[in-house]
């Protein structure tokens, strides 16, 4: 069973889920698909939010570990992404030598906001933690204690790791939609600006493919429902 856990936003309910179905329709394993929303988390994620922080789970996701019981291993992404390929072939992508692995962007974003007017931050290491393979054991410094209180850049730049416990995915899991050549054989695509549900990313690469993923998934929640 390969187990994921995606970013959960009201705001962007309508980016999640074409991606969900776009997961399962290609799927070769079976696959659990769990959104980390922060309902779930009440009590437990209890840091204010800052104002730099663009969506909710923008330190959610480095509870997937504690949430997992510090076993196996979870997949996380951000729910802005389309698969367009197997997810099993990202699952296979596991290595007990390392606690996660990620794909290493050298990404510095010319623009200054991003979507909704959210302002877009520049740092290293950005868009590392958007597609992360937790090796959940090797991830036990992911305390509740510790992500409450740690800062976002200690967070996203992995400082509570080794440089040599962070492995490298190929770039094509997480490309990043028009700062990256378009690529035909992209497994996964990326829309972290602007996506097509926003005025502004209609146009966007991709954007047809994503509407295809979103009309069939109405259609079979629909046919669902006349059954």
């Amino acid at each position: 069973m390969i187990r994921v856990a995606l970013g959960y936003d009201p705001i962007e309910a309508g980016a999640l889920y074409p991606m969900i179905h776009s997961i399962h329709r290609r799927s070769s394993m079976p696959v659990s698909i769990t959104p980390v929303s922060l309902t779930c988390l009440r009590g437990i994620l209890t840091r204010e939010r800052s104002p730099m922080q663009s969506n909710d789970f923008s330190f959610s996701r480095w509870l997937v570990p504690w949430m997992f019981d510090y076993e196996g291993w979870t997949i996380w992404a951000d729910c802005d992404m389309l698969f367009r390929d197997d997810i099993a072939k990202l699952w296979a992508q596991r290595d007990d030598r390392f606690a996660v692995k990620v794909v290493k962007h050298n990404h510095v974003p010319p623009e200054d906001t991003k979507y909704l007017g959210n302002k877009q931050r520049k740092y290293e290491r950005k868009n590392w933690s958007s597609v992360i393979l937790f090796n959940n054991a090797k991830c036990r410094a992911l305390t509740p204690d510790y992500v409450n209180i740690a800062t976002g850049l200690d967070l996203h730049q992995f400082k509570w790791l080794e440089d040599d416990q962070i492995g490298e995915l190929p770039h094509d899991w997480n490309h990043l939609v028009d700062y990256d050549k378009y690529d035909p054989k992209a497994k996964n695509v990326h829309f972290t600006t602007y996506g097509p549900y926003h005025d502004e990313g209609r146009n966007c690469d991709y954007h047809q493919e994503w509407w295809k993923e979103k009309t069939l998934s109405e259609v079979i929640c629909q046919t669902r429902e006349l059954k």
